[in-house]
């Protein structure tokens, strides 16, 4: 499974790359706001800062301006992938760029219909938001189970992308299910690595270490 952190924080970004864990990062609009920062000086320096894809959503909502968009934001950096809204025109811009050898990444799933338009349109990740789903009362999850099973189904390449992930056992349950990919706000990825007897027997590892009054260096 890959791990994408969902930041345009790039103290965060350079934390988590330094880890060797990281395999790519996301972003959008709201991201970009948070930052406060000029938009394509803040990808440049992501895409500096990991090899994996960068997801880079355009703004427009028609596909001709989505094209546009896209042409600005790929020539940015060679592991740029365009994120584009699953609409119709955003459908129509993914096959365009597909056929291109672009990088696309659909965005804003709620449906397997949603995803299975998304295989055919060429996209390289669907991003399913499973947080949002639970947040109306709909298991997310059964929707990432849904598309596994549609895309194994048919062959389609189209690598499943966990977003809106609220908790640790979202990512756990992601994995367990099959999705390629979760990408997963700083903290909560960080906080993967925590357990309680993990800490509790270090700390009891270190005070009989400390007693042997030995040095490994």
């Amino acid at each position: 499974m890959k791990f994408f952190v969902d930041t345009a924080d790039t103290n965060d970004i350079k934390e988590l790359a330094a880890t060797g864990l990281l395999d790519g990062v996301t972003t959008n609009p709201s991201l970009i706001m948070k930052s406060g920062r000029p938009m394509k000086e803040v990808i440049a320096e992501i895409c500096e800062l990991v090899d994996g894809p960068v997801s880079a959503e355009v703004v427009a909502t028609d596909a001709e301006g989505m094209l546009k968009e896209a042409e600005e934001l790929i020539a940015i950096a060679d592991n740029i992938c365009i994120k584009l809204p699953l609409t119709l025109e955003g459908l129509k811009a993914c096959r365009v760029l597909a056929n291109n050898g672009v990088q696309t990444n659909v965005t804003l799933c709620f449906s397997a219909n949603q995803a299975l338009l998304a295989a055919k349109a060429g996209a390289t990740f669907i991003s399913p938001f499973i947080g949002r789903l639970d947040d109306i009362n709909i298991e997310g999850l059964d929707l990432i189970a849904e598309i596994r099973q549609i895309y194994d189904n048919y062959g389609f390449t189209t690598e499943i992308l966990a977003a809106s992930i609220r908790s640790a056992n979202h990512v756990k349950d992601c994995a367990l299910i099959g999705a390629d990919v979760a990408t997963i706000p700083p903290s909560t990825l960080k906080g993967l690595v925590k357990h309680p007897l993990t800490d509790k027997g270090l700390e009891a590892f270190m005070k009989d270490w400390a007693a042997t009054g030995q040095s490994i260096v």
